[in-house]
């Protein structure tokens, strides 16, 4: 099953409190599926899930997510925004991270990540950084480990099957749909700008989500040039 798929498969039945205001309208987080997990939980994991569909999906809590965005948008505040790296080896992940970081003024690092770039000074791509946002614990290890090793903090982006080691701060997430990604990254970027008071905190972004989401031409030019 694709993500587009898992997205548009019966989940509409998600609910939250009738109270709380969430960042986006229900149903266009429903829609992106930004809730939609894997077959695989971690304990860690646990307490962000709220439910198993019965195709063995595991579902996230959509409260949890809005209430994490919020939480990383302030503490991504406390930094120099060109020394907020951001990091993406999921292909997925390109244009978000793109966007992200043009938005914000921080600095992207995509699809491959260089061994020595946080840990070694003498590096020729070393970067000094403040703090790292990676797109997926398991694709993006290597900076992973590189932030641990220098004591960087780290927030990341993480699904059902992650762990939480040498993570500082987690959204829990769908990590690896193209809709779900460009969405979080979308409200990550518009939460920062609030928070920083560049927009009102009502105010929204000048793009619109479809500009942060990767392209299947963009995916299917990356395949073939794989393939050559």
């Amino acid at each position: 099953m694709t993500d587009e798929e898992k997205s548009s498969n019966g989940n509409r039945g998600e609910k939250v409190s009738e109270d709380t205001k969430l960042l986006l309208p229900l149903e266009s987080l429903l829609s992106a599926g930004i809730h939609i997990g894997t077959r695989i939980k971690t304990k860690d994991m646990e307490p962000f899930i709220y439910r198993v569909r019965p195709d063995g999906l595991f579902v996230l809590d959509i409260e949890e997510i809005d209430e994490r965005i919020k939480m990383a948008a302030k503490f991504i505040t406390k930094f120099e925004p060109s020394k907020v790296i951001v990091v993406s080896s999921r292909l997925y992940g390109t244009t978000p991270v793109q966007k992200f970081c043009e938005i914000t003024h921080s600095t992207p690092i995509l699809r491959r990540f260089l061994p020595g770039t946080f840990s070694n000074p003498i590096h020729l791509e070393h970067l000094e950084t403040d703090i790292v946002i990676v797109t997926d614990p398991k694709a993006d290890s290597q900076a992973l480990k590189e932030a641990s090793i220098v004591g960087i903090p780290v927030i990341a982006l993480c699904d059902t099957e992650n762990d939480f080691a040498n993570i500082d701060l987690i959204i829990p997430v769908n990590n690896k749909g193209r809709r779900s990604l460009a969405t979080m990254y979308w409200l990550l970027a518009r939460q920062v700008l609030r928070e920083r008071g560049e927009i009102p905190m009502n105010g929204d972004l000048s793009i619109p989500i479809d500009d942060f989401e990767t392209k299947l031409a963009e995916v299917m030019t990356e395949v073939f040039a794989d393939d050559e």
